[in-house]
């Protein structure tokens, strides 16, 4: 079974290229995260927010990085972080393209 956490948090920069050259080591830093399958990077500039998308191979670790990200976030002063975590359907997924 495959967990989806899915987090978002107000921020105001920076987007794009400038993103990528601040978050690349984060980047690198969170793909040896214990159980996660990947990560969907999400930003947009307009509502002036970012977050992602994870794919953990058990909720355990799905829960550990939840925690640890989120604490994270706040020692960087980030408040009003979403998060929720869903079990992925992935025969409903496969139908719809996904892969999974």
């Amino acid at each position: 079974m495959q967990y989806l956490l899915q987090m978002d948090f107000p921020y105001s920069g920076p987007f794009g290229d400038e993103f990528y050259t601040q978050m690349k080591d984060l980047a690198s830093d969170i793909a040896t995260e214990s159980g996660l399958v990947y990560k969907l990077w999400t930003e947009n500039a307009d509502t002036q927010e970012a977050g992602g998308i994870y794919v953990f191979d058990n909720l355990e670790d799905a829960n550990r990085y939840l925690t640890k990200h989120t604490e994270r976030l706040e020692s960087f002063g980030i408040t009003g972080i979403r998060a929720k975590t869903f079990i992925i359907n992935k025969e409903l997924s496969a139908i719809t393209k996904a892969s999974v």
